[in-house]
C-alpha cells in the first residue's frame, strides 16, 4: 500500500510541481499558530510541550497506520539511519529552543532562526552538492531583514549562552530538512512521529500531565494535532518536492503569521514595526515563489 501511495504522490508532483510548495506553505501556517495556543493554554511550558509532543506524534502515527495498514512496521523500518538522524535532530532542536528562550530574548532567537535558509543552503551544498537558486538566497536575505525590523526594539538584549542554543537549534532544524530532502525517496513520516514522541519523553520528568484542567486539555489536543502534528506532517511531505532551502525560507512566514493570527483571534494589535517587518517577509517569500513560477 505504501508503494502505491508513494507512486501516486510522485505522479502528482510531476504533474503539478507546485503541489509541494502549497503543502509547505500550509505547514508554515500550522506552525504559526503556536503563539495563539500558548496564550490559550494556562499551564507550565513543560506540561504543554509534553502533551504537544504526544498528540503530535499520535496524529502522524495515525496517518501512517491509516495509509499503510499492515505495512506500517515495514514503513518504520525503512526510515533507517537517515530517519533516526532526522528524528534526533528535531528532538535536540526542541530542547535547544526551550532553553534558548530561557537564556536569551525572543527577538534574538527569531533573528538567529531567520538565518536558517542560508545555513540550510550551505549544508545542502557541502553534503549533497545541491546549489540553491540565487533568487531564493536573495529572498532569504530580504526575509532576514524583515525579521530584524520586526524585533528591532528588543534585539541584542539576550545572552551569549541563549544565542548559542538558538544557533544550535537552527543548525539542527536545517540538518533535519537537508536529511529529509536528500533521502526523499524514503518515507520520513515515521521519523517525524518518532521525533514528536521523543520530545514528549524528554520533557516528561519536568511536566505535570495530570494537573491540567479539562479546558486546557482540549486546547492541548488541538495544539498537538493541528500546530505540531499537522505542521510536521505537511513539512515532511512537502520536502519530497521542495528544496530544503526554499522550505526554510517559506518557514520564515511563521514569524509574521504568528502575531497576525493572535491579532485576528484575540484582538492583540501588533506593533507598527511588527507589521512593517512582516510585510517585508511576506514580500520576500512570495516574490521568490512568483519568480520561480515564471521560470517553470
Amino acid at each position: 500500500m505504501s508503494t502505491v501511495a508513494d507512486g501516486a504522490m510522485a505522479r502528482r508532483e510531476a504533474a503539478d510541481p507546485w503541489h509541494g510548495t502549497a503543502v509547505v506553505l500550509l505547514s508554515a501556517f500550522a506552525f504559526s499558530t503556536a503563539g495563539l495556543f500558548t496564550r490559550l493554554v494556562e499551564t507550565d511550558v513543560w506540561t504543554m510541550l509534553f502533551w504537544r509532543g504526544l498528540f503530535g506524534g499520535l496524529l502522524i502515527a495515525a496517518y501512517v497506520v491509516w495509509r499503510d495498514g499492515a505495512g506500517t512496521i515495514a514503513a518504520i523500518r525503512r526510515i533507517g539511519r537517515p530517519g533516526l538522524v532526522a528524528a534526533g535532530c528535531s528532538t535536540a532542536a526542541t530542547i535547544c529552543f526551550i532553553n534558548a528562550l530561557r537564556e536569551t530574548s525572543v527577538a534574538d532567537v527569531l533573528v538567529i532562526n531567520a538565518t536558517a535558509p542560508f545555513i540550510t543552503a550551505a549544508m545542502a551544498w557541502a553534503w549533497t552538492g545541491a546549489r540553491e537558486r540565487r533568487a531564493t538566497l536573495m529572498a532569504s536575505g530580504v526575509a532576514l531583514l524583515g525579521v530584524v525590523v520586526m524585533v528591532v526594539p528588543t534585539l541584542g538584549t539576550g545572552r551569549l549562552l541563549g544565542n548559542l542554543l538558538a544557533f544550535a537549534m537552527t543548525v539542527l532544524i536545517s540538518g533535519m530538512m537537508v536529511v529529509m530532502r536528500h533521502h526523499r525517496d524514503v518515507d520520513m513520516l515515521p521519523a517525524a512521529s518518532l521525533s514528536a514522541f521523543l520530545c514528549a519523553l524528554v520533557v516528561w520528568p519536568w511536566a505535570s500531565p495530570l494537573a491540567v484542567t479539562a479546558t486546557d486539555f482540549g486546547w492541548l489536543v488541538l495544539f498537538g494535532t493541528t500546530q505540531f502534528g499537522l505542521g510536521q506532517l505537511l513539512l515532511t511531505i512537502g520536502l519530497r518536492s521542495v528544496s530544503a532551502t526554499r522550505s526554510a525560507l517559506i518557514g520564515a512566514l511563521e514569524t509574521p503569521l504568528a502575531p497576525a493570527i493572535v491579532w485576528v483571534v484575540l484582538g492583540e494589535v501588533p506593533a507598527v514595526m511588527t507589521c512593517v517587518g512582516g510585510a517585508i517577509v511576506l514580500a520576500a517569500v512570495f516574490g521568490d515563489l512568483l519568480a520561480a513560477k515564471e521560470k517553470s
